[in-house]
């Protein structure tokens, strides 16, 4: 699917059990292999609701209307988190954006989407922490980090 964000219409929605597969093999490329099982049973355990979500990119090409499980090309896990150091924030859990589509605004679109999720949530910052891993990632924390996200 390399290059499929290109001249595709991309949309940014909440996971679906049909998509585990696909979040499974994602999570694979971000160095945490699940199977489909797997990742079905750990969205089921994300409880309570209200307090985390996941949202995943998908593509569709251009001219056709339709999407399937493999047009999924990212996803971001994000919770709410209390610390006593610092006021109710969001934390991004997980971000992966499929090798072949990165730097085309999926990351980006994600992280908008989770930052709204945060805003609705009364979270007043997200936090997004990284790996020390490729430089791709690294630009990610550093152009996205963690930042204020109130009114």
């Amino acid at each position: 699917m390399a290059a499929a964000a290109r001249g595709a219409e991309m949309k940014i929605r909440r996971v679906r059990r049909s998509d585990a597969a696909r979040v499974a093999e994602l999570s694979g490329q971000l160095g945490y292999p699940a199977t489909a099982a797997q990742i079905a049973r750990r969205l089921g355990e994300l409880a309570p609701a209200s307090r985390h979500a996941l949202f995943v990119a998908e593509v569709k090409d251009a001219g056709t209307s339709q999407r399937t499980a493999g047009s999924l090309i990212g996803w971001l896990h994000v919770s709410i988190t209390n610390l006593v150091e610092v006021d109710t924030r969001a934390e991004v859990n997980g971000l992966i954006v499929a090798e072949g589509q990165r730097s085309m605004g999926a990351g980006a679109r994600l992280l908008e989407a989770a930052e709204e999720w945060a805003r609705r949530h009364g979270c007043g910052s997200v936090n997004l922490r990284s790996n020390v891993i490729p430089a791709a990632r690294r630009s990610c924390a550093r152009v996205h980090g963690s930042r204020s996200i109130s009114g």
